[in-house]
Formats: structure tokens, C-alpha cells, sequence
């Protein structure tokens, strides 16, 4: 059995998480999941439903459950590997004293005790606080950790916690070029990182049926905007919606948003300020099949993604690659992996991160050309359904799990499994 760890179980927003993890089922493997949090979404993708695998919650907040804790302590002390992960701890502490670094020490306490006896590894996805739970806890258990990495967590890491995480693992696995170059650059060992694309499983998003873009009378209708993701400042709503405002008012378009976000509130008063809000509509957040149907409702996807302050970005948005699986002509930005996935000009539109005037001359060029749109989609279409399907990443990691001898049935040390 492989635990794996994650942030929060189930997320809406994380459906690529939720693909895996049904294909590794499928494929045979024995997972335990173990996540950091409660769910807080209120809906759930049907995928979810279809999971098997058993879920463990570690103390959220350890005031909340303190025998837990007191309990992976004790038994923590009785492993040979205790003394190793508290240095290791404790120097990270001293680098960043935080409440958070105390909590991910105590949720590796308690589940280095929960752990099932069969555990033959540990597998975290993001490299930043599940990856410190899931290092943490095989220094204490002797357990092997590897993981995977994506965009937040590598890229508002400091260096000295990516080194000395890399170090530890046996490998990573992350989803684009650009990635897994800045992180051999800091590990030890470079080929233990290792390139994997989500991908898109195309039975969950099967061949389009594009719709004419006339109406009945043959006046061609209002192009159709879309664009899902969270309302957060690395998505680059902001500029979509000034770039949206500076279009000739007499052109016919709509916009939907799909996705919740702390920006939700703020990015609709700017929609209201702008003289835009009759155009656009704030759906929420959708389950996936909702989303597929407004995906092929729509005419044209649009992603300005930016990098924030912070350094924080997108990696490679599982949303182009869905909506390029429907024949969606998409328009993003040159940001991170987008252009592994996007060739400007041929499969999409790429213009430079926060370029409103770009932006808003792309929009306008697309709206205005149905055939442009239709061309690109096409070849989109294509692209994503030769070179970016997940079942050839899901391969590779089952691969990766097999050179490491993850499907043993091993005893940890003095277990003491709830």
C-alpha cells in the first residue's frame, strides 16, 4: 500500500489529482489517502465517487485533537528514526518559525503512527506542506517518500527547503519543462526529477460536436468567452476583464466564469465599475461535467495567466488541455508550460503576461474571425489528442513507482496501526 498525501481531499480544483488517482486503482495499486484537510467544497466531481480508496484525515489543527498528537509522539520517540526527523524539523523551524511548520510536524506524528502496517512508501502531492509531512515522516518510519510537484508549491519554496527536500526523496515527478529544469538545478541528484504531464483522460472528455456559430435568420451570434479557474492573482482576471472593457462596444460577446477564489467578490466589482457585468456571468464552481457543457457551449477559452509577486504561477492549467479537447480555440499567456502545450499562432494564441493592449487585441481579432477560431481549435484539438494524453503518464509513474520496489509488502518498525 502507498499512502498518499495531500492538502485537502476531496478539491474541485484539483480534478488531474482525481484522475490519478482512479487510474492508479485501476492499474492495481493499493492507495491509502491521506489528506492535511477536511474538504471545504460543497460539490464533488462524479470521479470522486468513483474512487475506492480509503481516506485518512490527519488533525487539521493539533489543539483540535491533542491525544492524537500526544499518541504519534509516543510512538514516534520509539522509532529509530526519531531523532533524525526532529533535527531535520527543528532546523527547518529555526529557518521559518511558523505555527504551519509546527502543524506539519505534529500531522507527521500522528500519521507515522496510523500508518497500516502493509505501508511500503509514501507518495505527496506538492512539494511544499504535504511534502514536509510526507519527508518528516519517512525520516521517522524509514519509509521511502517520493512525490510530485506542480506550481505554488516549487515556486514560492525557498531554495534551502527544495535542496534539502530533494535531497531526501527518491524522486519527483512535475508537469513541465520549465519546472523540471529549475528543480535538477537544486537537487543533488538531477535525474531524480523527472518530467510527467497530467494529460487528459479523454473518456471523461470524449470528441465534440462543434455548433454552427449563425443563428436561424444567418446573423452570426454573440461569440461565447469562457474561462475556468480559481479567482486568485496568478489567473490574471484582472487583466482579462480591463482588456474585456477596452473592445468596440458594438461587438457581440458574453463571458463565463467558472470557479470560486478569494478575488471572486473583487473581480466582480471591477466587471461593475467597467460598465461589463450585463455581459459577463459568474457561474461558481461546477462539477466537470457542468464545465464540459460549457465548454462546448463556447467559442473561445481565454487564460491570461501571470506571475504573481510572490513568484507563485500556473504550471501547465489542466483547463487549456480540456478545453483544446473539445476543439476550443484557447488564448493565454506565455507563462511557465503554457507554450509546452500551446504553439502560438498554429494551436492557440500566447501574448506576453500582463499586456493588456495584447490581450485585448487578440480578443478582438479572434471574436472577430469564426474561422481563425475554428482553424486553431482544430489543430488544438489535435495536438492535445496525440501528445497529451494521461494514460502515457500514468506509465511513467507506475514505472517510477516499480524502480523503487513500492508495490512490496513491507512491516514498519514497530507499527501501530488505528
Amino acid at each position: 500500500m502507498i499512502a498518499l498525501v495531500l492538502k485537502g481531499y476531496p478539491r474541485l480544483s484539483e480534478t488531474f489529482i482525481a484522475q490519478e488517482i482512479l487510474a492508479l486503482e485501476r492499474r492495481g495499486m493499493k492507495l491509502l489517502i491521506v489528506s492535511l484537510r477536511h474538504p471545504t467544497d460543497s460539490k464533488r466531481h462524479p470521479i470522486h465517487a468513483e474512487i475506492k480508496s480509503p481516506v485518512l484525515y490527519l488533525p487539521e489543527y493539533l489543539h483540535q485533537e491533542p491525544w492524537r498528537v500526544l499518541k504519534g509522539l509516543i510512538a514516534a520517540i520509539r522509532q529509530p528514526g526519531f531523532g533524525r526527523a526532529f533535527k531535520s524539523w527543528w532546523r527547518d523551524l529555526m529557518r521559518d518559525f511558523t505555527t504551519n511548520r509546527i502543524r506539519r510536524f505534529g500531522q507527521a506524528l500522528v500519521l507515522a503512527r496510523e500508518l497500516p502496517a502493509e505501508t511500503s512508501g509514501l507518495y505527496t502531492h506538492f512539494i511544499h506542506t504535504p511534502g514536509s509531512v510526507g519527508r518528516y515522516c519517512s525520516l521517522i518510519t524509514g519509509l521511502d517518500w517520493v512525490g510530485s510537484a506542480h506550481a505554488k508549491d516549487i515556486w514560492t519554496l525557498s531554495d534551502w527547503e527544495l535542496s534539502e527536500k530533494l535531497a531526501d526523496i527518491g524522486w519527483l515527478v512535475t508537469c513541465t519543462h520549465a519546472n523540471r529544469d529549475y528543480l535538477a538545478q537544486l537537487s543533488p541528484d538531477p535525474k531524480r526529477v523527472e518530467l510527467v504531464y497530467h494529460g487528459i483522460d479523454f473518456n471523461r472528455f470524449p470528441a465534440p460536436e462543434r455548433t454552427d456559430e449563425l443563428d436561424r435568420d444567418g446573423v452570426a451570434r454573440e461569440v461565447r468567452l469562457i474561462s475556468v479557474g480559481r479567482a486568485v492573482d496568478k489567473k490574471g482576471y484582472d487583466l482579462l476583464l480591463a482588456a474585456l472593457a477596452r473592445l468596440p462596444s458594438h461587438l457581440k460577446w458574453s463571458f463565463t466564469h467558472i470557479g470560486g477564489g478569494p478575488l471572486l467578490a473583487q473581480l466582480k466589482a471591477q466587471a461593475t465599475a467597467l460598465g461589463l457585468s450585463e455581459r459577463i456571468v459568474w457561474m461558481g464552481a461546477l462539477a466537470q461535467a457542468q464545465v464540459l457543457e460549457h465548454y462546448r457551449r463556447s467559442d473561445l477559452f481565454v487564460l491570461p495567466c501571470r506571475i504573481s509577486e510572490d513568484g507563485d504561477r500556473d504550471g501547465l492549467p489542466n483547463v487549456l488541455m480540456e478545453a483544446q479537447s473539445q476543439a476550443l480555440c484557447c488564448l493565454a499567456t506565455n507563462v511557465s508550460g503554457i507554450p509546452e502545450l500551446i504553439i502560438d499562432g498554429e494551436s492557440g494564441v500566447l501574448v506576453e503576461q500582463n499586456d493588456i493592449s495584447a490581450l485585448s487585441r487578440e480578443l478582438e481579432r479572434l471574436v472577430r474571425d469564426p474561422l481563425q477560431r475554428q482553424q486553431m481549435g482544430q489543430a488544438g484539438y489535435e495536438r492535445v489528442r496525440s501528445q497529451f494524453s494521461f494514460e502515457h503518464g500514468i506509465d511513467l509513474l507506475i514505472e517510477k513507482f516499480e524502480e523503487r520496489d513500492l508495490f512490496r509488502q513491507p512491516a514498519l518498525a514497530s507499527p501501530e496501526s488505528t
